[in-house]
């Protein structure tokens, strides 16, 4: 297949990101999807490499430049692709045909980018020194899609990684960077909180488990502002507060489920111990029991301050301006793959967001993408992987 020429190639991205919008699939369940870009990528003549994965895929692109020093890296650059239980409200032709399915977040650009970025990488590949991987991620939305590939081992040779992410807050042809962090670690929390029910009229006969559930809420707010540095970025929000049954009676339990996130390794710790000994001391304090359940998800997004310079350098040779990404409390699996306990060693990564014309928010009903940002995206992204190998043998 050929697609010598811009025009021909964005619109053969355009086509096949309209093709991925309208076919989303979510977490684990991108069977159709990961189909697809095998069948994409092949026609391009990129090699895919077989990992035991159920859905998501890894491509390489093998470079034929010559190293000065004889290193030869591997880089990858991650790309996720699931969508969002969602149902559509964007105004656009090619709507999702999957009800309550759709592309809210943007995964769909990711892919097409991705591929593009294959595609033109594959064209240059006398200029690539090393090997770059197309990490082809399921099930970023659920938190952990990464932990599958890094299961699989297609990162265990890798030794920088590269991660992107379509931004509704910039025009085209803007790219958001930022040494440091940049996404927050995520984690959730459940409480239950058991007490005695009772009847409604005779509270003095139980333990009233919402009363101390209101409690608890308002003390676990006070950690922010009375255990946490207030120079550190970190946020917890109870969301959801659940009782009883009906207007008469007091029930037995109570049950607070919320998320806690955090920049800072030592915060994360100091979070999950205050939680626990917050609920649990409220609760006695009301004569109820407070058992809480916590669940770590990804730790927070930072970016190499090396690679942040070549995203830079980059983006202005491409004729993009570079303006500065906001660190966002938000988070993305992405972290996973710089993660020393996840990995077993740490590794340098660098991910920055890509204006896609200024529009509603990331998981949105009505969120959308302006198809202008989709080439660029791909050129920039090869550009960097292409920078990233010319610097390998003076690693």
């Amino acid at each position: 297949m050929s697609l010598r020429g811009d025009k021909k190639l964005e619109q053969y991205l355009i086509e096949n990101f309209e093709w991925f919008h309208r076919h989303p699939e979510l977490s684990y369940e991108e069977y159709e999807t990961t189909e697809r870009i095998r069948a994409v990528l092949t026609d391009a003549g990129i090699e895919i490499l077989e990992y035991p994965l159920a859905t998501g895929l890894v491509a390489v692109v093998r470079g034929r430049k010559e190293s000065a020093d004889g290193h030869y890296g591997v880089t990858a650059l991650r790309c996720d692709i699931d969508a969002l239980p969602i149902m559509e409200e964007a105004d656009v032709p090619y709507v999702s045909e999957y009800t309550g399915k759709m592309h809210a977040c943007g995964h769909d650009f990711h892919i097409t980018a991705g591929i593009g970025a294959a595609i033109l990488l594959q064209e240059r590949c006398e200029e690539l020194c090393g090997t770059v991987k197309f990490i082809f991620q399921p099930a970023e939305e659920e938190a952990h899609g990464a932990m599958k590939i890094l299961e699989s081992g297609a990162a265990d040779d890798v030794e920088r990684i590269w991660g992107f992410h379509g931004d509704p807050t910039n025009r085209v042809g803007a790219v958001g960077i930022r040494e440091g962090y940049v996404t927050a670690a995520v984690d959730r929390f459940v409480i239950r909180v058991r007490g005695v029910g009772c009847h409604g009229a005779h509270p003095d006969d139980g333990i009233d488990p919402i009363l101390a559930s209101a409690a608890i809420v308002q003390g676990l707010h006070s950690i922010v502002g009375r255990n946490v540095n207030a120079f550190h970025p970190a946020v917890l929000s109870v969301t959801r507060l659940q009782a009883g049954a009906t207007w008469n009676v007091i029930p037995t339990v109570a049950e607070m489920e919320g998320t806690v996130r955090t920049m800072d390794r030592e915060d994360r710790v100091l979070y999950e111990r205050r939680v626990r000994e917050t609920a649990e001391r409220i609760a006695a304090a009301y004569g109820a029991v407070a058992e809480t359940e916590w669940t770590a998800g990804p730790p927070a997004t930072y970016n190499h301050k090396e690679m942040a310079r070549v995203c830079e350098d980059v983006a202005r040779k491409q004729g993009m301006e570079a303006v500065p990404e906001e660190s966002s409390m938000g988070g993305d699996d992405f972290a996973y793959y710089e993660d020393k306990d996840a990995m077993g060693r740490e590794l340098p990564g660098c991910y920055v967001k890509i204006g896609v014309g200024v529009g509603q928010q990331i998981h949105h009903p009505a969120f959308r993408v302006e198809q202008t940002a989709i080439l660029p995206a791909a050129e920039y992204l090869a550009a960097i992987l292409l920078a990233d190998s010319a610097s390998a043998s003076g690693r």
